[in-house]
C-alpha cells in the first residue's frame, strides 16, 4: 500500500512536537481525526491540517515531504515494523528512544538523534547536531541498542554515554566523540576534533585517521582482528567507507586507563 504522506504547507512559526505522529498512534484515525492532532509546544495551537497537507495511506510508513529544524521528536517511541521517511530537515531528538522500526532523513538533524534507543536504525543523509545518541539531563546512559548512520558531520559529544549499539559517521565530529561511553561502537570517517574517548569504559571508537591520544591510552601494537572483518561485512551495506576501514590491519590503544580502562581506540596501522 501506498504510505501516508504529510506535505509541509509552510514553515510553522514554532517549535512542534510531533511525536504524536508515530505510526502505531495513527492507526486506525481517518485524515479527518489526525488533522485535528495538536502539536503545539506554546499556548498558541497549532494542529496537523494547519501545517500538513494529508494524503491518505497506510501509517505503517509515514512520508514527511518538506522538513524543518522546528520538527522536534518525530519518530520518538518508534515500534519495531514502522518506518518514517523525511525529505527535508528534523529537529531535536530524533528517534529518541526510538524500540525498533526505520527512520530515512534526506536533510540534517539537531541535537540529540536517538537519545535513550533501545533498538532500529536511523539513517541521515545531512549532519546531525551535539550529543547524537547522548541521553538528557539527569539520564544514565544514551543509545542501549540499534544503529545510526550520518552521511555528513556531527556536533560535539557525539557517543556521550553510549550503552549499546553501532554508530557510523561519514563526516567529521566536533570535540569529546565517545565521551563517557558505556559500552558499543562508533566508527568515524573524518576529522575528530579536541579530546577523544574521554572517561570511555568499554567503548570501541574506530578512527580513519592517527593522531596522540594522551597518556590514558596504551598502543597495544597493530593486530590483524577476526572481528573487524566480521564487523565490516555486517557493516557493508550501510557503509562501504566503513567497511573498507574496518578490512584493514589496525593499531589498537586501549583505555580509558583513568577509568575503567576496557575500551579501545582503533586506526589504521
Amino acid at each position: 500500500m501506498k504510505p501516508l504522506v504529510f506535505t509541509l504547507r509552510s514553515e510553522p512559526a514554532q517549535r512542534l512536537d510531533l511525536s504524536k505522529l508515530t505510526p502505531d498512534r495513527l492507526l486506525g484515525k481517518s485524515v479527518k481525526e489526525i488533522e485535528a492532532i495538536d502539536l503545539a509546544t506554546t499556548k498558541a495551537a497549532v494542529k496537523v491540517g494547519d501545517v500538513f497537507k494529508l494524503r491518505a495511506g497506510d501509517p505503517h510508513e509515514l512520508r514527511f515531504e518538506g522538513g524543518s529544524e522546528r520538527f522536534d521528536l518525530l519518530g520518538a517511541k518508534l515500534l519495531a515494523g514502522y518506518s518514517i521517511h523525511v525529505n527535508g530537515d528534523v529537529g531535536m531528538g530524533l528517534g529518541r528512544q526510538a524500540q525498533g522500526g526505520a527512520i530515512a532523513v534526506r536533510g540534517d538533524a539537531g541535537a540529540y538523534v536517538a537519545s535513550g534507543m533501545t533498538a532500529g536504525r536511523i539513517e541521515i543523509d545531512g549532519d546531525a547536531g551535539d550529543f547524537l545518541c547522548g541521553p538528557l539531563a539527569g539520564e544514565l546512559a544514551g543509545m542501549s541498542g540499534g544503529r545510526v548512520i550520518v552521511r555528513g558531520s556531527v556536533g560535539n559529544r557525539a557517543g556521550d554515554r553510549l550503552r549499546r549499539g553501532i554508530v557510523v559517521i561519514e563526516g567529521d565530529a566536533g570535540e569529546d566523540l565517545g565521551s563517557r561511553a558505556i559500552a558499543g561502537t562508533i566508527v568515524l570517517l573524518g576529522h575528530a576534533a579536541g579530546r577523544l574517548g574521554y572517561l570511555n569504559k568499554r567503548a570501541s571508537l574506530v578512527l580513519s585517521q592517527r593522531r596522540d591520544f594522551g597518556p590514558t591510552y596504551v598502543d597495544c601494537g597493530a593486530h590483524n582482528f577476526s572481528f573487524a572483518k566480521l564487523f565490516a561485512r555486517a557493516l557493508n551495506e550501510d557503509s562501504r567507507r566503513a567497511a573498507r576501514l574496518l578490512n584493514q590491519r589496525l593499531q589498537r590503544y586501549a583505555g580509558d586507563t583513568a577509568v575503567y580502562g576496557k575500551g579501545e581506540i582503533l586506526t589504521p596501522a
